[in-house]
């Protein structure tokens, strides 16, 4: 059978696309995703269904592809977890629902990509939510995915000493972190409704499935897009140890900011000299393809709490979020800052993730920390090809803290994170600073060591597959989301963010992204 549209990847982007696409009956769509469907709610493992779980990030998991990159060479590669199942990283996620910010939309339209200015994209971000707490003009209220901010009960006490702290040095308390001036402190929005993690697949697809012109089908990985004369013309595929091919009047990738690169250069499309060290045939030669790879680092001060106080609340406990400028920066809101026990303090609902104290002599449920996270980095990694075998995972590379502006930024912020504890918000709440140590502290370069040493990640990947104008050489695709050179072929994922979203966060974001495109990819 041929399909007028096949969309690869059941993520986040997928499943909103497919969804959408169905809504035309004259249109029929193919989702093919590599990981497991559940195509009904009851029967979703507990790792996937419940916010209250982080199993599934763990490389124990059969529901993420465990893949393994590297951020700093200090630390080497190390697992990186990235959605494998219906859903992606939606049903995987800490179910955060912080937008990206209006100055990231604004700034992607002065680089050549005028329909995605704030103005445009706001309208798609209101079609994408059902706001819980906030009915106004920049909020959606019937829209699938549902946003909370999560404020029942106590305020752990070191939440309660962050948010002091924050307006104890004159930065403003905001409301709405999803609004139209989202810097200051704020609680940090949610998609966790009573537990559930409201993944796409949920808010999305699963309404649409009993559209016979949809169809799901889970476990299948696709090996490669089938390209004849410049035109995408499918893709092939594998399920159950068969390979075969599948036509399509047109091929979206969805499959996320390492996979669709992975995919677009396994079909012959990306920068020759990489293409040409594996013998796959040079389709058409794109540079950017892998380039441009943006991710959200944190960086971290680590401190004791005092006994007896919380550092932990309830599953609807309040979180909160600092946006700010950097000193010097060019961009506003270039930085954030949040606190967190060390432990996950979401409670395993199956055997999952612990988070070590950085002090053996410290009970690990004692330890918190200031995370700082580099929102808007001026430096970029990137991915490339490993193999051409479609089995064998590409090789990646964060390169993290390699930009000047970047380490300066960070040291900054982990001093204004150490400055925090010393200050009378926190004397009641922090014992003492476990790390860095003062000596650490005090030199910039003995900091810019620890910093690369203990840096985490997230998973909010971005860049891989930049659109933008012709005149850029870098871009893979044009601001329809259209890749270069090739007819009938889409990428429409994070992958396509010419600049990452400075928010800290990237799935509201990503779901926007997908209402978006489907406007430019849907049959006339």
């Amino acid at each position: 059978m041929k399909y007028d549209i096949v969309i690869v990847g059941g993520g986040a982007a997928g499943s909103v696309m497919a969804a959408r696409l169905a809504e035309n009956a004259n249109t029929s769509v193919l989702l093919l995703e590599a990981g497991k469907d559940y195509p009904d709610p009851d029967n979703l493992p507990d790792e996937v269904k419940y916010a209250t779980t982080s199993f599934a990030e763990s490389p124990e998991s059969e529901h993420n592809w465990a893949l393994r990159g590297t951020i700093t060479e200090e630390q080497g590669e190390i697992h990186v977890a990235q959605g494998k199942v219906i859903g992606g990283g939606s049903s995987i996620n800490g179910a955060a629902m912080q937008r990206g910010l209006p100055e990231d939309f604004d700034s992607w339209a002065e680089m050549g990509n005028d329909q995605w200015s704030y103005d445009k994209v706001l309208p798609y971000f209101r079609k994408c939510e059902r706001d819980l707490d906030i009915r106004d003009d920049f909020h959606g209220t019937d829209g699938p995915m549902p946003v909370r901010r999560r404020q029942a009960g106590e305020w752990p006490d070191i939440q309660k000493a962050f948010h002091a702290a924050c307006l104890n040095e004159g930065y403003g308390s905001v409301e709405d972190t999803n609004g139209p001036n989202p810097a200051g402190v704020g609680v940090w929005p949610s998609n966790n409704l009573d537990g559930w993690r409201m993944s796409a697949a949920l808010t999305h697809l699963n309404p649409m499935r009993h559209r016979i012109n949809l169809t799901v089908r889970g476990e299948v990985l696709v090996r490669k897009v089938l390209i004849e004369d410049g035109k995408a013309v499918g893709v092939e595929a594998e399920s159950g140890g068969e390979v075969f091919n599948i036509e399509a009047d047109r091929v979206v990738l969805s499959a996320g900011a390492i996979k669709s690169p992975h995919l677009l250069m396994l079909s012959g499309i990306g920068p020759k000299d990489q293409l040409e060290e594996f013998g796959i045939p040079v389709i058409k030669d794109l540079p950017g393809v892998g380039q441009n790879l943006m991710n959200h680092l944190s960086a971290q001060v680590t401190f004791k709490v005092k006994d007896g106080l919380s550092l932990f609340g309830d599953t609807d406990s309040i979180h909160f979020g600092l946006h700010y400028t950097s000193d010097g920066s060019s961009e506003v809101n270039d930085m954030l800052m949040r606190t967190t026990p060390m432990v996950d303090e979401r409670p395993e609902r199956v055997p999952g993730l612990r988070t070590k104290s950085l002090n053996d002599d410290v009970p690990a449920d004692r330890v918190a920390r200031v995370s700082i996270t580099l929102g808007l980095p001026d430096g970029s990694g990137y991915v490339n090809l490993a193999s051409a075998d479609p089995s064998v995972q590409p090789t990646f590379n964060y390169r993290y803290l390699q930009n000047e502006n970047d380490k300066r930024r960070v040291r900054e912020g982990i001093r204004k994170a150490a400055d925090f504890l010393e200050s009378d918000a926190y004397k009641n709440v922090c014992d003492y600073r476990l790390h860095p140590s003062n000596d650490i502290l005090s030199d910039d370069d003995a900091l810019d060591l620890y910093i690369r040493q203990t840096v985490g990640t997230a998973r909010h990947v971005a860049g891989t597959c930049k659109m933008g104008p012709d005149s850029d050489p870098m871009a893979v695709v044009d601001q329809y989301c259209s890749v270069k050179g090739i007819t009938g072929l889409s990428v429409v994922d994070a992958s396509v963010k010419p600049k990452i979203t400075r928010s800290g966060g990237s799935h509201a974001t990503v779901l926007m992204m997908s209402e978006r495109a489907v406007e430019f990819i849907a049959p006339a």
